[in-house]
């Protein structure tokens, strides 16, 4: 038996259904983690968070991407990530497609382990 026929969606729309929230306990608090288009590479689990002042890649994926070389050497000292602060090991200029819209964002480029592949925050 087939589910039931959803109306189409705007493409830059993100929307839930009751059969979403299926899955969840409520209330919940869980993160919005989605994928986006860097570089036109395809990059899994990137947080997106609306309380964070700075947008954050770790420098494995950086490597990935093979534009180590783009990084510009800038130490800073980010609070928060991990409950500590991580001094960055650079900046990088980065273009990102979200739903079509490509767009050149900064990011911090951090060694070590965080959760995420990247942050995304509103700088």
């Amino acid at each position: 038996m087939e589910g039931p026929i959803r109306d189409p969606v705007a493409e830059d729309t993100l929307a839930f259904s009751e059969e979403d929230l299926e899955t969840l306990a409520e209330p919940h608090n869980d993160a919005l983690v989605i994928l986006f288009l860097l570089n036109s590479i395809q990059v899994k689990c990137v947080l997106m968070d609306p309380c964070s002042s700075a947008n954050v890649i770790r420098s494995g994926e950086v490597e990935q991407l093979g534009l180590l070389d783009r990084i510009i050497p800038a130490s800073q000292v980010l609070h928060g990530l991990n409950m500590t602060g991580k001094v960055t090991k650079g900046e990088i200029t980065l273009p990102v497609d979200t739903s079509g819209t490509v767009q050149n964002l900064k990011f911090h480029v951090i060694n070590g382990d965080i959760r995420y592949n990247a942050l995304l925050g509103r700088p």
